[in-house]
């Protein structure tokens, strides 16, 4: 039995805290990816792996040593290192002269490899390189593709998924617009995957609505496909299924029509509305012999006038 597989009972308060973390949610905490430089890792994979780590923290781990491994040959060190630091994303940077300036990106189910794309670097801009103000540590950013190819093809449709999975950060109930200021945009076109970072910047426009411009603040990369490892339907579909307590109940006798008004049907019991309380008036109080005839009692004698 492997190490990390063993039911581990808690000896103090803090490793108690530390499993209860990373025991199953019905919400999961926001993924955490690791970064993993490879064996034969050259200078501009290293410095990418540094700016998408300066990205993506605090939810994000960079492993500074080199680890010979192979992820589409050999997956057990990956799923190793996702165990240890609770991870569910990774991406692994590696150079050799068959695919120079190469990237792995890849996510975990259940703490094995579900789907990984292989994308080789060619042109690397840091965030080093470009002299403009940063956004602050932790900013969520706003994602843009653009592209006809990331919904007809289906490997740039399981990327899509995976840069949305990898770049969303942390699910948050509301928005500022002081908070949008980072802009992450993927174009694809020609076989090619450009990723370009901005700043957005909140101009005065002589109205409530402010003038929105862009400043570009790096990283960008000029990337193209290479190999994937896709998981198969079945197990993709298994990945994506809810807790039954996340899923909305059912609401009885509720219905919406096309433009979203909600009507609802209440059902009660049939009421009497002769015996219906109203309001009491002189003009309406019946007489006397009216109430008798109702009652079907015999007429009150008139008095006989002298």
């Amino acid at each position: 039995m492997d190490a990390l597989d063993r039911v581990v009972k808690p000896k103090t308060k803090r490793a108690k805290r530390f499993l209860e973390k990373r025991e199953p949610k019905l919400n999961e905490n926001t993924k955490n990816a690791m970064l993993i430089k490879g064996g034969n890792a050259n200078l501009t994979v290293t410095e990418v792996l540094k700016d998408i780590y300066a990205v993506k923290k605090p939810f994000a781990v960079l492993y500074k040593r080199k680890n010979i491994t192979r992820p589409f040959e050999d997956q057990t060190s990956l799923e190793f290192f996702s165990k240890k630091s609770d991870c569910s994303l990774f991406l692994f940077g590696s150079h050799n002269k068959k695919r120079p300036n190469n990237l792995i990106i890849g996510r975990m189910f259940d703490y094995h490899v579900l789907d990984m794309i292989e994308l080789g670097v060619e042109k690397f801009v840091s965030l080093k390189d470009i002299k403009n103000s940063k956004c602050p540590e932790g900013t969520k950013p706003m994602l843009i593709f653009a592209g006809d190819v990331f919904d007809v093809n289906e490997e740039y449709r399981r990327l899509k998924s995976l840069l949305i999975d990898f770049f969303r950060g942390p699910t948050v109930p509301n928005i500022r617009l002081a908070g949008l200021e980072y802009v992450l945009h993927f174009t694809a076109v020609d076989g090619k995957i450009y990723m370009r970072s901005y700043k957005v910047l909140l101009k005065k426009s002589g109205c409530k609505i402010p003038r929105i411009e862009l400043e570009e603040m790096g990283p960008s990369l000029d990337l193209v496909m290479r190999r994937t490892h896709l998981a198969s339907d079945d197990l993709y579909k298994l990945s994506l299924k809810q807790p039954k307590g996340l899923k909305p109940k059912k609401k009885k006798n509720i219905s919406h029509d096309v433009f979203g008004t909600t009507y609802g049907r209440i059902h009660m019991q049939r009421q009497d509305l002769s015996k219906l309380q109203t309001r009491k008036m002189k003009g309406l109080k019946k007489r006397p012999a009216e109430k008798s005839a109702e009652d079907g009692g015999p007429t009150p004698k008139k008095s006989k006038s002298a």
